[in-house]
């Protein structure tokens, strides 16, 4: 059994990331499970580190349990949603308690783009290697939800195929990381 954290780093309802999030797990084989965080957090606020909030003790918790991490980014800017980067920083503290450290990673996001988040996904890759994080390299998704996404929210049949595979290949990336 591989037990999969899932932090996707749009709060929108319609977010074309959980989508994709909700596509990848429905292709994963037998006996993997997905749970996908809360990022709906109060700022990052050290001062906040001594009465640490029951939120983001709960998303330290969920990482800490799974055997791996899985990060869906959109692109705002050139760079990573706030939304994550504030995930990330309540979960990697206090400092010594990085609840990242060792875990395998994967990365992928969804985007209307030519570039897709090839530019938000190198700059999380440099918070997650900081983070010690075990992060796999291939194969990566730039998934364009203009189409590889149907209006029903559904993957595109001729993305299943890809995803199956990168959702195979991550499955297998934890397994050989599994301490």
């Amino acid at each position: 059994m591989t037990s999969i954290a899932v932090l996707v780093g749009s709060l929108r309802r319609d977010s074309f990331n959980k989508s994709l999030a909700e596509n990848i797990e429905k292709l994963a084989p037998a006996g993997v499970t997905f749970e996908t965080a809360d990022l709906n957090l109060p700022l990052f606020n050290q001062d906040l580190e001594a009465d640490f909030p029951a939120d983001a003790k709960a998303l330290k918790d969920l990482i800490e349990r799974s055997d791996g991490v899985l990060f869906v980014t959109p692109e705002y800017n050139r760079s990573f949603s706030g939304v994550l980067k504030n995930g990330i920083d309540w979960a990697s503290r206090p400092w010594g308690q990085n609840s990242f450290n060792g875990k395998p990673a994967a990365i992928v996001g969804a985007s209307l783009g030519a570039l897709g988040t090839t530019q938000a996904q190198a700059a999380l890759r440099n918070v997650l290697i900081y983070l010690n994080t075990e992060i796999m390299g291939q194969p990566e998704v730039y998934f364009n939800a203009t189409t590889g996404l149907k209006e029903d929210g559904s993957v595109a049949d001729d993305a299943k195929g890809f995803l199956t595979d990168f959702v195979n290949a991550f499955v297998a990336f934890i397994d050989r990381h599994k301490n």
